[in-house]
Formats: C-alpha cells, structure tokens, sequence
C-alpha cells in the first residue's frame, strides 16, 4: 500500500489540461479561465457622479450661496457646455461630471429655486465624484487564469466588455460500474442484488467539479464486458471505474483491460475507506479505478478525482480544503490507515467548530455520508484523542457535492 499523499501526487503527475475553448459570456458561468481576462476599456471611463445632485465648484459651494442652474446631465447624457463661476448643473447618478465642476453638491444639502439652486451644506473639492478608473484601467488584469468563474466574476467580465471568455474545454469523464449484482434505480433488481448508487453520485461529483460525465452501462462480472464497456471511454479525457479493484475472484478490471493496453501504475492505497484504489492508463485515457462500496467510492473521489479534475481544467491542484476544528467525541489511536471518520459539524465555545463523528462508520452507509458535514482526519498511527482536542477535517460543504 502506498502513502495517500504518494498516490495523489502520482494521480496529478499523469494529468494534463484540456484544451481551451471560447464560450459565450453567459454560459461561462462555473468554467475554468484558460486565459486571463483583461479589461478592455477603462472603468469609470471618466469622472462620474455618484449621487443625485448639483455639479458645483467647490469654492462657491458654501451654505447660503446661490447658483444659476444652466441644465442638467442624466446618466447617458453629458453635459454640452463647461460649468462657469457662479453656475451649477443638475446631475444624476453615473452622469459624467462637466467639465469646470469638481464637486457634487447632494441635492438633499440644497434647495432648488426657479432657474438657480441654494448650498444648504457646504461642499468640498472632490466629494461624490467617482474619478475615472476608480474600477480599473484598460489593459488591467481583472482575472487570473485557473480561475472558476464565479456570478461575480461574469458580472466584471461583462462591464470590461467581454461577451466571449476563453475556459478550458469541459473534461469528459466515462464513469462505468461494474458487478453482477447492481442494477440501475428503477431497473429489475437481481436476486442478492442491489441497487448501484456510485455511477449517478460519481456523475454529480464531476458535473459539480466543471466536468462532463457520460454514465456508461453497467457491465458484469465478465471480463469481455468490461473491456466492450471500456472502449467506449477511449474519446474521454478520463474513465472511472467503480467496483473490480479488490482482489477477489470475480474484481476483474485489471484482468479485463490488461489485454485492451491498460499499464498499471499503483494499485492499493493506505487510506480507509478506500484501500483498493486503482491509476494507470488505458492507452492515452487515464484510468482511476474506485472501490465498489458507496461511502469508499465517493471518499475516494473528494481524494483524488477531485484534484483531478481541478487539473485537467488547468488549476493548480491539491487535496481538499481543510480547517482546523474541535473533536465532539473521544478518538481512538489510528491503524496504518490515513482515515476518514464521517462526522458533523456544529459552533464551538472557542472560534473552531466541534465536529462529532457518527459512532459507526462503516463503508456502505449513505445514508450517513450525505448527512455528514466533514470528514475528520485521522494520519497514519495518530494517538488516541480525548474529546476536546484538536482536528483537521475536510468540510464537505465547500466541494458542491
């Protein structure tokens, strides 16, 4: 068994990008920059008015003065002429400010009066003008490449007039489930069998995550089955397997695929849940092989699909984003085996949440892992912990899944 980090860093070494590709502005929405995007004009493109009000000069704004109002600028529509001494002009919000004004008088510090308007507050030089460029300039970077693009992040691209972004293609994931004793919902379930759970929870992950997944049909117990399956994921950037990686008499992945040109790069990992863990490739399509158990498929896949993904879509990937947080339960001293104990979480006395993991933690608890809200680690021979101490978890909540 090889060391959990070891096999992620192996993982990430054989993953490349996708291609990057131009999509329109309102379907870049959760994709992944390819390019950085740089501001085409600049933002304010000139002073503007940042309230409703009257374009002053300063230093004839004091309470008690007056002055001639000669027109008006709405947003949209400048001002034609120059403000001279003793004069003001209506303005509103996002208006350019005309040229000689270098203030904005709010129109509830003032008192409009038939053709001519009277300083209520006294103005200074500057007040509630927003100076050109106060957003950004033209020719700003506005957003790194390997960023996910969030709502706000579409909102800036537009007002930097992009209606295109480049982002990397979207990765198309195969994901095939294997065993004679699955069925898919709703389908004739087999006697002993159950119903397969994986491939949908493994599609949502990778559609959560910016990718593309096509669930292929499930394929029995059969080696020429799994290798019929399998071809049909040559045209994917990568296939998941779930099912067929331990080492019974009827776990045949790599039994199929090996005459189809799978090269095996590690097989087994020290994680729990989670040790039968396949990576290679089957010709140029990597291959990332999950345990069949429901619990072990999905911890694998924060683990290692994950990370992958955030790759292919050329982020600089890592393990999942952990916090420090307060055990709610004693924990027994660790086995060899990094582990994953399902746990909630809850607000703590001392700034760190409490995170209390379910009392049985088996693999094939669903139910368990969707009501869960962390994942508390436990390293290889950690020592037993008394309630109270200190742990690192994996919130679940910020992966979308």
């Amino acid at each position: 068994m090889i060391p959990l980090e070891e096999a992620r860093a192996r993982i990430l070494a054989g993953i490349s990008p996708t291609p990057a590709e131009t999509v329109a502005l309102a379907a870049a929405w959760g994709r992944i920059l390819a390019r950085p995007v740089l501001a085409r004009l600049t933002q304010p493109p000139a002073d503007v008015s940042a309230m409703d009000g009257y374009a002053v000069r300063a230093a004839e704004a004091s309470a008690g003065a007056r002055l001639a109002v000669i027109g008006e600028a709405p947003a949209g529509h400048p001002f034609a002429g120059r403000l001279g001494p003793g004069q003001a002009v209506r303005i509103f919000t996002g208006a350019l400010v005309p040229p000689g004004a270098d203030a904005i008088l709010l129109q509830e510090d003032a008192t409009a009066l038939p053709g001519a308007v009277e300083v209520t507050e006294t103005v200074t030089r500057g007040s509630w003008i927003r100076r050109q460029g106060l957003d950004f300039a033209a020719g700003e970077e506005l957003l790194p490449s390997g960023r996910r693009l969030t709502a706000r992040d579409i909102g800036l691209a537009a007002a930097a007039n992009h209606p295109w972004l480049n982002v990397h293609r979207a990765p198309r994931i195969g994901i095939l489930a294997t065993g004679d004793e699955i069925a898919l919902p709703g389908e004739p379930i087999p006697p002993g069998g159950i119903v397969s759970s994986n491939a949908h929870a493994l599609g949502a992950l990778v559609r959560a995550a910016g990718g593309d997944p096509l669930i292929l049909p499930i394929a029995p117990d059969d080696t020429d089955a799994i290798a019929a399956a399998a071809t049909a994921a040559r045209a994917c950037d990568m296939l998941v397997t779930t099912g067929g990686a331990s080492v019974g008499d009827h776990d045949l992945v790599q039994a199929a695929l090996g005459p189809q040109g799978f090269a095996l790069d590690f097989w087994q990992i020290a994680m729990r849940p989670g040790k039968p863990l396949i990576w290679g490739r089957l010709g140029q399509v990597p291959l990332l092989g999950l345990p069949g158990n429901p619990v072990s498929a999905l911890v694998c896949a924060v683990q290692f699909l994950l990370p992958a993904l955030g790759r292919m879509q050329g982020q600089a990937a890592s393990g999942p984003r952990t916090i420090r947080a307060v055990a709610g339960a004693d924990l027994p001293a660790n086995d060899r085996r990094y582990d994953h104990l399902r746990a909630q979480l809850a607000g703590g006395e001392a700034g760190l949440p409490v995170a209390t993991p379910y009392q049985v933690q088996d693999s094939s608890m669903l139910k368990t892992l969707a009501r869960a809200e962390a994942l508390i680690l436990r390293a290889p021979h950690a020592p037993a912990l008394p309630a109270g101490a200190e742990v690192i978890v994996v919130p679940l909540g910020d992966l979308g899944i």
